[in-house]
């Protein structure tokens, strides 16, 4: 699929699980035809026995459900409760499950998040079918309606028939439902899908270069991994060098992998030195992921690191819109007010035992990159 930007959609900014959860649970109450499910996360537990029996009732009412898992990130779902979507009419797949072949086969992932019903609504984000999204970590989505969603369906339709997904076993009846057009709003606004299909197709990463080097006022980036390219280090001091307002909002000390804010912690000298500035959120561990540059939203799976863009399958919802860039900048205020920032000054005279933790998860970082 080439990435192109659709007029006439209709987009929801949903942070937090309060919010996010409920309306997507409510789209599928709701649905009529279809839904379309694909995580890369699902563990047992009450969120996932809250989806799964969403889903159910679905099935029950007489819908086609279907449910994409990464092989992996669904390790942690029972065989029970598998079993249990299954007898409920659930169609279930999983994307590339661990096998005896190639170590670069077995890390590609399928980090993406997608919710399709109808063919009329999509949800993305950064979110998963684990108990940590209820509380313990800080997430957001986005609602879209419109042409866009068509887009989100194909990713979808494509990788269920992908030659890497593999059917579960005594799983009901896998023949895709016919598609449905979305409608379009005449006061809707344009939006575009980007996906990365790691190495092979980096459009996702290209994009953001785009953006970060056209950027004129501002660029905020918020990820939970931490851990840029060169290439976008390079693009980001340049732009805070040419006066572009740059700031990152990363995790704090509540960090499901700390190993990796080390790592990441390592890049912090030269782009403060370079006029960026740096909020560690303080309240939870922020897995979000989403940016804005002047107009420009973008809402999805990829945490843009090196490793994410190199071995996953990722997707983001990209909006062009003065209305979502103004509600963007007020969710990116809030979690500002919410972050300790980054002093220059403190970071270089930090202590020695903070720069050996740096050094150590840098060189590890180093070696795991290799392995591509």
């Amino acid at each position: 699929m080439s990435p192109m930007w659709r007029d006439g959609n209709r987009f929801t900014l949903l942070p937090e699980a309060a919010r996010f959860l409920p309306a997507m649970l409510e789209a599928i109450e709701g649905a009529r035809h279809y839904v379309l499910i694909e995580l890369y996360l699902m563990e047992s537990g009450e969120l996932a026995d809250r989806l799964s029996r969403v889903l159910i009732d679905a099935c029950a009412r007489g819908l086609k459900v279907y449910l994409l898992l990464d092989g992996f990130g669904a390790m942690g779902l029972s065989r029970e409760d598998r079993t249990r979507l299954m007898d409920g009419g659930v169609a279930l797949r999983f994307f590339n499950p661990l096998g005896l072949h190639s170590l670069a086969r077995n890390l590609s992932r399928d980090h993406r998040k997608i919710v399709v019903v109808d063919g009329q609504v999509a949800f993305t984000g950064g979110f998963g079918a684990v108990d940590e999204f209820l509380e313990a970590w800080y997430e957001i989505a986005v609602r879209v309606e419109g042409p866009a969603v068509t887009d989100w369906e194909a990713l979808f339709r494509r990788l269920w028939r992908s030659k890497l997904t593999r059917r579960a076993r005594q799983s009901p009846n896998q023949a895709l439902v016919a598609r449905r057009p979305p409608a379009d709003f005449a006061d809707g606004a344009p939006g575009r899908v980007m996906p990365a299909r790691g190495y092979r197709y980096q459009a996702i990463r290209h994009s953001l270069h785009e953006r970060v080097g056209s950027a004129e006022t501002r660029l905020w980036l918020c990820t939970p991994y931490f851990v840029p390219t060169f290439a976008l280090r390079r693009r980001l001091a340049r732009a805070a060098r040419r006066g572009v307002d740059v700031r990152l909002l990363l995790p704090g000390q509540k960090h499901d992998h700390p190993g990796v804010r080390y790592a990441g912690q390592r890049f912090y000298q030269a782009l403060l030195k370079s006029g960026v500035r740096i909020f560690e959120f303080n309240p939870t561990f922020i897995h979000a992921k989403f940016v804005l540059a002047d107009e420009w939203v973008s809402i999805g799976s990829c945490n843009f690191d090196h490793w994410n863009l190199h071995y996953n399958l990722e997707a983001n919802q990209e909006i062009e819109s003065p209305a979502m860039a103004c509600e963007v900048q007020a969710l990116f205020e809030r979690n500002f007010a919410e972050s300790s920032e980054v002093d220059a000054a403190r970071w270089a005279a930090r202590p020695w035992h903070q720069r050996v933790k740096e050094w150590l998860y840098g060189l590890l970082d180093a070696v795991v990159t290799r392995l591509k």
